[in-house]
């Protein structure tokens, strides 16, 4: 019973502390911010009207506990207890008012920065310790991807190519040219030549090259024309949203496995011969890529 009485006894002291709120108004000053923390105190204080009410009977002391309650409060709107709220709550107003006009540009530069080509890495090139050329290699030469990156159609990663597969041909070209020279000390002292990684995914992405070589995506789509470049260089953003672009429409990026490594390829046909000719291979190799998480964060 008692506490039924607490919640009338509290709902008399909001009233009648806003009736001496309201009489009083000419006397306190910053009324507004102390009529918004009276009722912070009112209901500290309903505890004490609860013991009150239990200790001295449900009705009997009710007024008592009312003008117990109503004087303290009185008090405070009368300014005898300065320190309701300390004083550094005033600058939460401006505070808040420059938060909502700097957050804005502040969201702005980030979403900026975070499709730059500084976070994305296009346009990455590294100095290699060997100036190799893929345009003279793979372009000129016409040597296939294959041969350098030999466990591209059997597992995740694509192999960088030891110096024994360099040798196999400078061991008999251009043996004696300047820029073999660090293969050679390489081959013979057994220290693998220390490549630099140009398309870096972060750990907590996985990536299978043989799932998509096998499947007809060709090297292109990721990695650019390789056979056009000195010096590689990353031609593509490689974001999570890049990739799921490609999941979620991977029909312009198929072609016959047998044609991944031929990077010049292009469909020779009307463009609704191409669209069927990928939608023909889509439905060949059941190619329906996983759009959740766990495809690529495991």
């Amino acid at each position: 019973m008692a506490v039924g009485v607490e919640h009338d006894v509290v709902t008399i002291n909001r009233n009648a502390i806003f009736y001496l709120v309201e009489n009083q108004n000419q006397q306190v000053k910053s009324l507004d911010l102390k009529r918004a923390n009276l009722w912070v105190l009112v209901e500290a204080y309903s505890v004490e009207v609860y013991n009150l009410l239990d200790h001295k009977g449900a009705f009997g002391h009710c007024f008592v506990a009312v003008s117990h309650v109503c004087h303290f409060h009185f008090e405070a709107l009368m300014g005898r207890y300065h320190y309701v709220f300390p004083k550094w709550s005033n600058l939460l107003l401006p505070g808040a008012l420059l938060f909502g006009a700097t957050f804005p540009l502040y969201a702005i530069y980030v979403v900026a920065y975070g499709f730059s080509p500084t976070t994305t890495d296009v346009g990455y090139m590294p100095k290699q310790p060997i100036p190799y050329s893929h345009a003279l290699h793979a372009g000129e030469l016409g040597i296939d991807c294959r041969y350098c990156h030999n466990t591209v159609e059997h597992a995740a990663h694509a192999a960088i190519p030891p110096t024994q597969t360099c040798m196999n041909c400078h061991a008999h070209i251009k043996k004696d040219s300047p820029l073999i020279q660090p293969v050679k000390e390489s081959w013979e002292s057994g220290e693998p030549i220390r490549w630099v990684r140009v398309h870096d995914l972060p750990d907590y992405s996985y990536f299978n090259h043989s799932a998509h070589v096998n499947r007809g995506v060709s090297c292109v789509s990721c990695h650019g024309r390789v056979d056009l470049m000195e010096e590689v260089w990353q031609e593509e953003k490689l974001s999570m949203g890049w990739c799921l672009e490609c999941h979620r429409n991977p029909e312009p990026h198929l072609r016959d496995p047998s044609l991944v490594t031929n990077l010049a390829w292009k469909f020779d046909g009307e463009a609704k011969e191409e669209s069927e000719y990928h939608a023909k291979l889509r439905d060949q190799f059941a190619i329906n890529p996983s759009q959740d998480c766990s495809a690529c964060h495991r």
